[in-house]
């Protein structure tokens, strides 16, 4: 009998998180100041991040070490199981074999309080009281409403209003946790005021959420704020994943020939992917491909330019050169509200420039087809997000058995779907449209960025 699962011990936790900074032949661009375009040094961050996490955004260092207090954390759900997709492989009829890295049982259902906890952990060393951040889909608001729960800290969540119309139980999550939370924009703030003003009906946005939980923390001598993707110090955290990933295809004795994870600011993604890119840019297993795979009508990686941009609607972020949309884009209405970012993590932007990182983008339509498939053949009900993983899983698995090749798949399931069934409703009832960004949007925003001598 083929084995299943592949679970390892508490004491099996990553002891460091991995920098993949530290093994890069070029560094990615650096921040630059919004007004100046220079590059900027750690104290600019300051006032919106406790000093350990600028130093580990900034680190060159391939290995920071876990605090303890983290770690022990972590063994509420850490380590998380992988999974070889038995059934899916046979209603495939594939060659292919195909594992996912299961982070959907932590107690949000997703990858994000990997970087949560460690956030909040650096924060309440060094005495704040409060952190103010955005969300999408509402996966990392209730990550970071579990965290600042563990530690004391009040937590004020900014959630793009069609999530928040859209995922009720979100809402609910984080309150349980003890978080605040308002529809973004909100009247709470200058940003959201402002776009209210110009679009009382707006749905919102992740780059306006941002705006809105940066200018509260900036404004606020007690609050900092917190990201739960795009940045690098969030990217090391995730490590974890695939650290734990590398341990478990040696106990299933393969090693992946591809590595898919789901990509909006490409924290899952980087976190399943950047440890086994390590073993690649070392030399150890130079053939592995690594897939980044985003929905069609937010394609920042294939359709989006290189540029410097905001991270935020509002132009109050330092500028990153990231493949990206333009910072003034608004999203259409996908249940992937997670995957709903205007541009994409900096050093997952440096590595798709540098060759290192394919990228793949499909509407919503055949995603959700491929959860339901998922769901009937492994039991698991994945988050709008994670189906998009899925789908360029299964492609490379019937690709595969065109070619008539075995390949091995590794994929990172980011996080169950349970609150998420009203897309599921849509899906099966046949109201999911299935938006595609135009490339001519995309030029006309590139109109709207800094230009950067």
């Amino acid at each position: 009998m083929t084995q299943k699962k592949y679970v390892l011990q508490e004491s099996d936790i990553p002891t460091r998180w991995y920098n993949i900074a530290a093994d890069l032949s070029s560094p990615p661009p650096p921040p630059l100041h919004p007004a100046t375009h220079e590059p900027i040094g750690p104290e600019a961050l300051a006032p919106l991040f406790p000093m350990e996490l600028i130093k580990q955004e900034v680190s060159q260092e391939r290995w920071i070490d876990i605090p303890d207090e983290v770690r022990e954390a972590y063994r509420l759900w850490r380590p998380t199981p992988l999974i070889r997709a038995t059934g899916l492989e046979k209603a495939l009829d594939t060659p292919a074999h195909i594992y996912y890295k299961y982070e959907g049982v932590s107690p949000s259902g997703s990858h994000k309080p990997n970087t949560a906890v460690a956030q909040a952990y650096y924060n309440k060393q060094e005495g704040v009281k409060r952190i103010a951040t955005e969300t999408g889909a509402g996966q990392w608001g209730s990550s970071l409403a579990f965290a600042c729960n563990m530690f004391g800290i009040e937590a004020k969540v900014y959630m793009v209003k069609v999530s928040y119309t859209q995922k009720p139980y979100r809402r609910s999550m984080m309150q349980i946790w003890g978080g605040a939370v308002v529809p973004s924009p909100s009247p709470d703030t200058n940003a959201g005021r402002a776009i209210l003003a110009q679009d009382p009906d707006s749905t919102g946005s992740l780059g306006i959420a941002i705006s809105e939980a940066v200018e509260d923390a900036a404004m606020r001598e007690d609050t900092k704020y917190s990201l739960g993707s795009v940045l690098n110090h969030v990217l090391l955290h995730q490590s974890v994943i695939g650290q734990e990933a590398i341990q478990q295809m040696e106990m299933a004795g393969e090693y992946p020939d591809v590595v898919i994870g789901c990509a909006g600011g490409g924290s899952n993604a980087a976190g399943l992917m950047f440890p086994f890119l390590k073993e690649s840019i070392q030399g150890h297993h130079p053939k592995t491909r690594f897939l980044a795979v985003e929905p069609a009508s937010c394609p920042s990686l294939t359709k989006g330019e290189y540029r410097y941009d905001f991270g935020d609607t509002a132009g109050m972020t330092p500028l990153m050169k990231m493949y990206t949309l333009g910072h003034t884009y608004m999203p259409p209405g996908i249940h992937a509200g997670g995957l709903r970012y205007h541009a994409m993590a900096p050093m997952l932007s440096h590595l798709h420039s540098e060759g290192l990182i394919e990228a793949r983008a499909y509407t919503q339509n055949p995603c959700f087809e491929a959860a339901v498939q998922f769901a009937a053949t492994e039991g698991i009900i994945v988050a709008p997000e994670s189906s998009h993983a899925i789908k360029g899983a299964i492609d490379e698995a019937l690709a595969a058995k065109e070619a008539g090749e075995k390949r091995v798949i590794v994929f990172n399931l980011s996080g169950h779907g349970l609150l998420d069934l009203q897309a599921y409703d849509d899906y099966l009832a046949g109201n999911l449209i299935d938006d595609a960004y135009p490339a001519e949007k995309v030029r006309e925003a590139m109109e709207g960025l800094p230009v950067i001598a």
